[in-house]
Order: C-alpha cells, then structure tokens, then sequence
C-alpha cells in the first residue's frame, strides 16, 4: 500500500528529509530486533522509515516519542525502556515510540530535540513537549496516569493494536479470528439476546471497575443508545423534532435514531446545530448527549474527528 503524505496541521513532517537506506540486516520499518521497545506490544523502534506512520497512528491515540542515546545519557535510555514497559501496562492508551538519535538524527533534527532524555506527545498529529528529565518507573507512571486521565476527561479515549504479537503456534491457522476478550462476554451476550437493560448493566460494571477502560465506555455508549430507542416510533419521533427546532430532547431522541440507522453524521450535525442555537442547560444537555455520541463511535472515527472539530467551532 502507498503511504499518504501526512499534512494535518501541526503535524511533524520528514518528507523534504533525505531518507538513508536501512543498514544492512535491519528491518525496513517497524520494531527493530532488540531495541528500546523490548518485549512490549504497544511500543515501536522509530526509524526515518516508519516515523510517518507512527505520527499517523497518533490519530487513534496518543503516541509518546521518547528521543535517547545510551552513549551519551543511559538515563535516556532507562526512561525510554520504562516507558516501553508502562506501554504494555496501559494496554494501548497510548504508543509508545523509541527514537534512538544516533541511529536517527534526522528525526531529532527536524523535531528540534533540545537534549536527552526527551518525552514528546503526539495527539492527532499535533506534537507537544511532554518530559525532559530522567524520572523514575514509579514517578513516570503517575504522571502518565495522570496525563491519560485528563486526555478521557477531553474524550479522547481510543486504543492502539499490539504490535508486533507473538507468532501463532505451530499448526494454528493466521487466519484464525482473535479471541474476544472474556471481560466483554456477558454484556455482548445480553445484547445478542436483545437484552439492553442487562448489556447496559454489564458495560456499567465494567466502567465502574475501570473508568479508563475505552472499550467499556463505548460499549455501554451505544448500549444507552439502544436503549434511548427501544420501542421508538421514529415517524413520530421526527416530527416532533421537526415541529420544536430546539427541544433538546426531541433532537437527541432523533439524533440517537441516527446513529442507530447509520446516518452518524447526521446525528452529529443534527447537535451540533441545536448546540449553535441553544445555550445555558439546553446547550451543556445538548453538548453532554453529543459527547456520548462520539464515544459510540468510536474516538478514532473519521467522523468523530470531523464532529468534534464542528463541536469546537459552534462552542467558541
């Protein structure tokens, strides 16, 4: 597949760099055999040639570069093994990207590295400075929860895939469906029942046992969606909406008949223009329902992203 240029605004870009041939028996791209990512599936060895790609999966969650050399500072290259393994601890909430400056000077060259150790977080593409001292596992654990904590209260709360797996045993069949986690049985099994009442309780278990846990909150999203419209009768739904423009919960009502019909842009814009007309209770109801709405989705969405840069603009 040909990768896109990546030109979100914001965004770091190697493109008009130069890029140097891999040295002999090193990968083209991806995770380097025994580098700072170690054994961690969420973490990455960051090269010229899969720096662009790893900028670009910042717009599923955040990625967190982490710029050392162990030659000059092995404190970097402590911090960057601890944050290899708290990538694995957080189970994707974010990525966790090693840059190994003599290896690639080109990327700490064009991200202006000031010195190492350096910590940068990538959120959507946009870079921003994240950590410059050498701080104890312990210490950079906090302070990352602390970080992922705040980014759920902004609704950013999406995953990254494991990378780099372990191989599939012998005689297993690699085109063998992944095994569905086990914490979201019952509640994926309430709504195969068409039990809503029983798949929103079971999502709220798991929320309330873990408020950070994205699939969770997703789930138990759209499990309220369906819920909301049981039993609805959507002619009548719409015409209600139609005849009070700014009934918040009429509009809501038919935006969640959206969402569930698969005309989720529709649902949004539908809010976002209630949002526009509304204020007070009526715009935060309006702007809270909305928010649920992403998280239905799904937060690496492309149209949550599109949804949520409408949001900002009818709120400011």
């Amino acid at each position: 597949m040909t990768q896109q240029p990546f030109s979100r605004p914001g965004a770091i870009d190697l493109s008009a760099l130069k890029r140097p041939a891999a040295p002999a028996g090193a990968p083209a791209g991806g995770a380097s055999s025994g580098g700072a990512a170690g054994g961690s599936s969420y973490a990455v060895d960051v090269t010229e040639q899969n720096f662009q790609a790893t900028i670009e999966a910042s717009m599923t969650a955040p990625v967190l570069l982490a710029f050392y050399s162990r030659s000059r500072m092995p404190a970097s290259g402590q911090l960057a093994d601890d944050l290899a393994t708290l990538s694995g601890e957080f189970e994707g909430k974010f990525l966790a990207g090693m840059v190994d400056i003599d290896v690639a000077p080109a990327i700490a060259q064009a991200v202006q590295v000031p010195s190492v150790p350096y910590v940068m977080a990538v959120i959507d593409g946009r870079p921003a400075p994240l950590l410059q001292d050498a701080v104890p596992l312990e210490e950079l654990r906090t302070a990352l929860t602390q970080v992922m904590q705040q980014l759920a209260t902004q609704g950013i709360t999406g995953r990254h895939q494991p990378r780099g797996a372990a191989a599939a045993p012998e005689g297993g069949d690699e085109t063998d469906e992944p095994q569905a986690d086990p914490r979201y049985a019952a509640a994926q099994e309430a709504l195969a029942a068409n039990d809503v009442d029983g798949a929103v309780a079971e999502y709220q278990k798991l929320v309330d046992a873990n408020p950070a846990d994205a699939e969770a909150a997703a789930g138990l999203a759209m499990a309220k969606v369906l819920q909301r419209t049981q039993g609805v009768d959507l002619d009548a739904a719409r015409a209600a909406a139609d005849a009070d423009p700014d009934d918040v919960a009429a509009q809501t009502l038919v935006a969640d008949l959206d969402l569930v019909g698969g005309q989720v842009d529709d649902a949004f814009d539908r809010l976002i223009d209630l949002i526009r007309r509304t204020a007070g209770d009526d715009r935060n109801q309006a702007r809270e329902h909305l928010l649920g709405l992403f998280a239905a989705v799904g937060n690496d969405d492309p149209r949550v992203l599109r949804g949520r840069q409408n949001l900002a603009s009818a709120l400011f």
